[in-house]
Formats: C-alpha cells, structure tokens, sequence
C-alpha cells in the first residue's frame, strides 16, 4: 500500500509539471504572440527549446528551498504530498482554466503545502522563518520589483529611439523580441521545473531512496520534460488574457517586459527564491503599460488577476487540509 501511495503521489508530481507548464505557455509566449514579432506555433517552440535550455543553467536551489523550507521534510509522506497536488490541480484548473485567468502555481504549491502539512503534523512543522524569508518577502517585492524595471527599460528605449519613426523601431525590436522571450522562457522554467523537482525529491527522501535532499539526475530530467510538454500544449485562453487583456503591446514593450522578467526570475532562482512568474510576468506588463499613462492599462483585468492571487494560497490551503483528513480515512 505504501509503495501504491508513492508512486500516486509521483504521478501527481508529474501531472502538477505538466499543467504548470500547459498554464506557463500565457507567460513566456503573450508578448511575443501579441506583437506578432513571431507566428504562434514559432513562439511555442521558442519556448519550449528554452526550457531545455534552462535545465543546463542553472542548479537546484529553488528545490530545495520548496523541499525542506516550508514543511518539516520528515513529515512529508506520499498522503502530504498527495492532498497538496490534488489541492492544487483542483484550484489551480477551475481558476486558469475554467475563469482563465494566470494564477501563481507557486501560491498554490506553498499553500498546499502549509494545509496539507498543519493537518498532518501541527502548525509546529511549518517553517515560519524560511517561509517569510525565502518565500513571502520575494513573492510580494517582485511584481513591484518587475514594474519599476520594466518601466524603467522601456522609458529608456522610448528616450534612445526618440528619434525613429515607430516602424522603424518596431520592425528592429521584433527581432531583439526573440532574444528577450527565449531568455524569459529559459529562466520561466527553470524556477517552475525545480518546484517540481522539489515535490518529487521530498517524496525520495520521505520514502528512502536517497539518504539527503540532493535532486538526482532523473528528477531533474523528468520535471524539465513535463514543463515542456505542457508549454507545447498551452492554455490558449491564459495567453488571451495576457496578450490582449492588460495592455496593448508594441514590440519595444515586448521586448522590455520579457527582458525584465528573465532577469529577476534568473536573480530568484539563483538565489533560491521561487517567486511566482505570474507575478513577475503581469509587473512587467504593467510596467511597460504605464509608460503610455494609466489609461493604457486595464485595470478591470488587473483586478480581476489580483483577486485571483490574494485567494489562491489559502483556498488551496483548505483544500489541502481538508483532503489530508479525507485521505487517511482511505489509505
């Protein structure tokens, strides 16, 4: 029954990449595909060679910290893990989904983590201090964070190319755009990939088939194949949201929102950090959005992607906890 257990819990790790991935497509393509800088089916592929990419640039930190810096690791069993993804599939589908609109995986992950692990082992498990530090702080500064750089970037461009007529500019930064997406899409998922990583390698050391939190080699590949394959299947109603719904793109704005979130998601992953691309991704669009005044923005859709976040991690959460209960009731 146990080994049943693990391998359900494995699965859903996996499933949990793969739609993390399929929701991330929004992320690392809207731009590209809003600006027309590339044909949509070019776009999916860019993104996808770039999490590959990603897989040989960077380590493992951002995995460790989801693995052994918000719940005790020894109370992270195949039941735990296994009420956290379903919590979070099932948020997760019904909001990017069903209302498509681009929620935080990673608010959801955490969430789930901290209800499945309280129903588990107590509030003691939890690990405050690791939580606030790694996690909180970066999730609440980086949209800020990746709207003052985005709007910084582009008032820059405008400034430098004040002088071309806006064809000229565009047609130069369609092409600078290809560059700046295939970055963005690199760092995109090398912080969703090790999130996964993180999952699978917790359920390894609960289970014994490694002796220290250390990702082996096959997890590293695993996790990397899922996100890609869901990039390639991509939730087209999330793109519409982000390509269409906040701001009207030029290509110069393209490229400064992409280019301003493969930096600070690369900064996060390197230092740990698993800041949500969500957040980063709707900053930079805000940010760019801005630099056209707050007309340029629609706000109504802003509202609608920050409820989303505000109830994300505690819905999911509550789902967590109240699956933990209804799991031990079975296994």
């Amino acid at each position: 029954m146990v080994d049943l257990v693990f391998l359900f819990a494995l699965v859903l790790a996996l499933i949990f990449g793969f739609w993390t991935g399929f929701t991330d497509a929004a992320y690392t393509t809207a731009t590209i595909i809003a600006t027309k800088a590339v044909k949509t089916n070019q776009a999916i592929v860019l993104s996808a060679i770039g999490a590959l990419v990603g897989m040989t640039l960077f380590g493992s930190a951002v995995a460790v910290t989801i693995g052994t810096g918000i719940i005790v690791p020894g109370y992270a069993s195949g039941e735990v893990l296994i009420a956290t993804l379903m919590g979070v599939l099932i948020f997760d589908v019904i909001v990017s989904w069903v209302y498509a609109l681009p929620i935080s995986e990673t608010h959801v992950l955490i969430g789930g983590l901290i209800g499945a692990g309280i129903a588990a082992g107590g509030v003691e498990i939890i690990q405050v201090e690791g939580i606030v530090n790694k996690i909180i702080i970066p999730l609440l500064t980086s949209p800020f964070i990746a709207l003052i750089v985005a709007y910084f970037l582009t008032s820059v461009i405008i400034r430098a190319f004040s002088k071309y007529s806006a064809s000229k500019m565009n047609k130069r930064f369609k092409r600078l755009q290809i560059l700046s997406s295939f970055l963005f899409a690199v760092t995109d998922a090398t912080n969703d990939a090790q999130k996964v990583m993180g999952v699978i390698t917790m359920l390894l050391l609960y289970y014994g088939a490694i002796s220290e939190f250390i990702v082996p080699f096959w997890v590293i590949i695993a996790s990397y194949i899922v996100i890609t394959s869901g990039i390639v299947f991509g939730g087209w109603r999330i793109v519409k949201t982000m390509a269409t719904k906040i701001t009207r793109l030029r290509p110069y704005q393209g490229f400064s929102g992409d280019l301003a979130s493969s930096v600070i998601l690369g900064a996060a992953a390197l230092g740990g950090a698993p800041v949500s691309s969500t957040h980063v991704a709707n900053g930079t669009l805000l940010g760019v959005g801005l630099t056209r005044g707050t007309k340029a923005v629609k706000w109504g859709t802003m509202r609608n992607i920050i409820w989303a976040w505000i109830i994300s991690a505690p819905l999911s959460a509550v789902f967590a906890y109240v699956l933990y209960h209804l799991i031990i009731i079975f296994i």
